[in-house]
């Protein structure tokens, strides 16, 4: 049978206060306690916000701070500036290769990041052990996992939208196909400026206040070069005023946020791994998905086609396919479906051909992406939910 307020009371389930909220709510007596006493329902739902925010944070600045982030920041860095003069030297578009390249490092040094940060902040907690002070609080695990994605993807996005805004900047710059071609003077002085500015200032705050070079240099210098690409935007070569739009490449960053997305759906899948594999092993199968998923389409979809049009004739013929080729079906389906397909977040192609990027295709790619993610988390929470941390 149900338990009086009182009751509750008497076994300490709920405060006297609380109580007298109740009877008052149950007597509709008045209406400010029913207020608080809604306010006393959601106080459970704000608290696992505040856990989840709280853990986010953490592994947020945890993930900032791994020299991994710098090193990935730097070598992709370098080769968007260094790929304008590579591509001049090309017998093709070098505009197209440029693009192809620069997006390219994004795409991979995005990877890298979610290989290595996811690695880290799941599977080093747990073999040092200092999980169980999370999970101990009490704090629901599944709100443990969603937390570290979180802050892990916080982390990814500031690298990328470093990079993502430092390729735009050496596309505004464009490709010298002739030494009578002119260099894009804001490009080059705003751009080295707000990088050069960054470091001064990760090197000033790391000698006299210790704080972390690396962490500091990728906050303090992601906001500068959006300054100087809004600048960019808005000046010519010699830096007389144009009007934004002339510079503003707005299919270009469309295929940049679309990779976003693949990039956490890469981010979900080594956390997912990481809470029952070691750090190698983690790598290893974060890597792997990586590669089948931009080989999918031609390692199942390929086949899967064929035998889908080797069935239809068998069909149409009067005939049944056999058991054997029905299983490879099946088989080929599963793993078609399984395996994201990071090629659908590969948009270069209809950038480098001048094509406009449909909004039916936006509107079925977001949503696999966002779906990609929830299986992975998901899966990440049922391994999680078992797992001896103790």
């Amino acid at each position: 049978m149900p338990r009086s307020a009182g009751s509750l009371r008497r076994v300490g389930m709920i405060p006297a206060g609380r109580e007298r909220r109740l009877k008052s709510t149950h007597r509709g007596q008045n209406p400010a306690d029913q207020a608080g006493t809604a306010f006393l329902e959601l106080r459970p739902t704000m608290a696992t916000l505040e856990q989840l925010l709280a853990i986010a944070r953490n592994t947020l600045f945890e993930s900032i701070r791994q020299p991994v982030l710098l090193v990935v920041l730097l070598a992709c860095g370098i080769l968007v500036v260094l790929s304008n003069p590579f591509s001049a030297y090309t017998l093709t578009d070098d505009q197209r290769m440029f693009v192809d390249i620069g997006l390219s490092t994004i795409f991979i040094g995005g990877a890298v990041l979610a290989a290595f940060v996811a690695t880290n902040v799941l599977t080093r907690e747990i073999d040092n052990r200092t999980v169980l002070t999370v999970v101990s609080k009490p704090v629901p695990r599944p709100i443990f996992v969603l937390g570290k994605f979180l802050g892990v993807a916080g982390a990814q996005t500031i690298v990328m939208v470093f990079l993502a805004v430092l390729f735009m900047l050496v596309e505004i710059h464009g490709v010298r196909e002739a030494v009578a071609d002119p260099w894009h003077l804001p490009v080059i002085l705003l751009g080295s400026g707000a990088v050069l500015l960054g470091a001064a200032a990760g090197i000033w705050c790391n000698f006299f206040y210790g704080w972390v070079f690396s962490s500091t240099f990728i906050v303090l210098t992601t906001p500068l070069l959006v300054m100087a690409y809004g600048l960019c935007l808005i000046l010519g070569p010699d830096f007389t005023p144009q009007p934004a739009y002339r510079a503003f490449q707005g299919d270009l960053w469309v295929a940049v946020l679309v990779l976003f997305i693949g990039e956490y759906v890469l981010t979900a899948i080594a956390l997912a791994a990481s809470t029952r594999l070691g750090q190698v092993l983690t790598l290893v199968t974060t890597i792997g998905f990586f590669i089948l998923g931009l080989l999918s389409d031609w390692i199942f979809g390929r086949r899967l086609a064929r035998l889908d049009e080797i069935t239809t004739g068998i069909i149409d013929a009067g005939g049944s396919p056999d058991f054997t080729m029905q299983t490879e079906q099946f088989l080929l389906k599963i793993a078609y479906s399984v395996v994201p397909n990071f090629q659908v977040f590969w948009l270069a192609d209809a950038i480098t051909q001048k094509a406009s990027i449909p909004v039916d295709y936006l509107a079925t790619t977001i949503p696999y992406g966002l779906a990609m993610i929830l299986v992975a988390l998901s899966l990440a929470v049922i391994l999680f939910q078992r797992r001896e941390v103790g």
